[in-house]
């Protein structure tokens, strides 16, 4: 990876626009990541600095992450995270979707295999995903996308369910790969820390602009 595009940082926090191709932490198999790359860029600054993760983004999906500089402020994001953070995605989907605007209410269960899925069984993690579209082309919609729970995989199987999945996203249906990447995208976080309010927004891919123009 590159020099890292750093979107904010302050004595609490650091913000990083993630490169899509790039895991945030480690799979076990992985040494280089988003993370480790995080991790020696504040220990430059001073061998005794540390960098905590607070959430994910998957390998193949680029946006705006939040590292915190300590453990105890990592520890309160995390216990409080649905709550005091708004995330907005951009996704481009295969299809035009039955309705321009609508909420994905469901439940969610994980395989032995890491595929996620839906269930009607309660007892698996609720996810609310709420949609608009945006633009469409001939062949996919542009889409911006809110989620009201962190859950893994959540963006990707709710579309998938509605029969219009993330382009590149063989994992979960999908037949096209135009961009080389998964058609997702962290676009905006806002975040309350210690009583202040943070906003944060990344740059829209290049690959993205098109799907933005009216075809």
């Amino acid at each position: 990876m590159k020099k890292l595009d750093i979107i904010y940082e302050d004595k609490n926090i650091l913000v990083i626009n993630k490169p899509a191709k790039i895991l945030t932490i480690s799979d076990g198999k992985t040494e280089h990541t988003l993370y480790s790359a995080a991790r020696e860029y504040v220990k430059k600054q001073h061998k005794s600095n540390k960098i905590f993760i607070v959430h994910r983004l998957d390998k193949d999906t680029s946006g705006i992450i939040l590292f915190a500089k300590n453990e105890s402020l990592k520890k309160e994001l995390q216990t409080n995270w649905n709550k005091i953070a708004t995330r907005y995605y951009l996704a481009i989907v295969e299809g035009k979707l039955p309705t321009k605007k609508g909420v994905i209410k469901e439940y969610l269960k994980e395989s032995k295999t890491h595929q996620v899925y839906s269930t009607k069984n309660k007892s698996g993690e609720y996810a609310e995903t709420c949609y608009e579209v945006l633009n469409e082309t001939k062949h996919n919609s542009l889409v911006h996308v809110e989620i009201k729970t962190g859950k893994k995989n959540q963006i990707r199987v709710a579309f998938s369910n509605l029969g219009n999945p993330l382009i590149g996203d063989k994992k979960y249906g999908s037949t096209t790969n135009p961009l080389k990447r998964l058609g997702l995208h962290a676009s905006y976080l806002k975040v309350k820390i210690k009583d202040k309010e943070y906003e944060f927004k990344s740059k829209t891919p290049e690959s993205f602009k098109f799907y933005e123009k009216k075809c």
